[in-house]
């Protein structure tokens, strides 16, 4: 690829595992594929010393507009999104790693108008989900009527608001922590349940709402997490699909979904102003 008439600079907003492997990524593999680093963020600058060349470190997230980027990935919290989505989106496009924030009707009107109206993409990754542009297809012919997910993980694995899972011992197995919409279900689970909220976009006429979803506790899921996908379309119509993404004990996000994210954040070139799943 000639990457010499075009480069678009990247702002990375978080610097945890994920962060720091797209952080890793674009410095090692961007000059190839039209990419530069413009600036990587983190709520606790010195994790980011000796790891990210100083010239490309922000200390103050307001001041993210003087780093003149073409896209800001978000891969932090719910709150960034809240608090700076609609500024990100006045000058660049945005890739929101935390899409649960759209649980919340206001901020995602809010977000959905700014594109709109700065002719920028606010992009939402795939991560985990497998499927999500079949089922955007499916929603946008009238043919979906249904949408469920289930994510197993090991206790170990979530991240809960409150005490929800604070009594969970190795020797209990399967728990159902949640069922019923992913609007309900977000605020709970803010940083394990982006697949679901992925889906959600994706399912736009049921929204956030209408797409129900469970988070199961499983302490048998050592080595991976699980995530099933129901779709329920006319005539009959049915898909059921089950994805085993490898995990570590304590990880928030599989294996595979890094990837994911990274080949998502190539997709983002512009693609007006709008809702863009990728």
């Amino acid at each position: 690829m000639d990457t010499s008439s075009f480069s678009q600079r990247i702002g990375v907003v978080g610097y945890g595992h994920l962060g720091k492997y797209l952080v890793e990524r674009i410095l090692k593999d961007g000059d190839a594929l039209g990419l530069t680093l413009a600036f990587v963020w983190n709520r606790n600058s010195d994790k980011l010393k000796g790891c990210v060349p100083d010239e490309l470190i922000l200390g103050d997230l307001s001041s993210f507009a003087d780093r003149r980027c073409d896209v800001i990935v978000e891969v932090c919290h719910p709150h960034i999104v809240k608090e700076f989505g609609f500024l990100f989106l006045s000058q660049s496009h945005f890739m929101v790693g935390s899409p649960s924030a759209l649980s919340d009707p206001d901020l995602n009107q809010k977000l959905r108008q700014a594109a709109r109206l700065h002719s920028r993409t606010l992009y939402v990754p795939s991560g985990a989900l497998w499927g999500g542009q079949d089922i955007q297809r499916l929603n946008d012919s009238g043919a979906l009527k249904a949408l469920f997910i289930r994510m197993s993980k090991h206790p170990s694995c979530f991240r809960l608001t409150g005490d929800v899972l604070s009594d969970w011992t190795e020797e209990e197995g399967r728990r159902v922590l949640f069922g019923g919409p992913v609007a309900d279900l977000c605020p709970l689970a803010p940083n394990n349940v982006n697949t679901m909220a992925a889906a959600a976009v994706a399912a736009g006429t049921l929204g956030f709402v209408g797409v129900r979803g469970e988070i199961v506790s499983d302490t048998a899921l050592r080595d991976y997490h699980v995530v099933e996908v129901e779709v329920t379309g006319e005539n009959g119509f049915s898909v059921h699909t089950v994805r085993r993404n490898p995990a570590e004990l304590g990880a928030v996000t599989g294996s595979a979904t890094y990837n994911s994210f990274w080949n998502s954040l190539l997709v983002c070139k512009g693609h007006g102003g709008r809702v863009y799943l990728c």
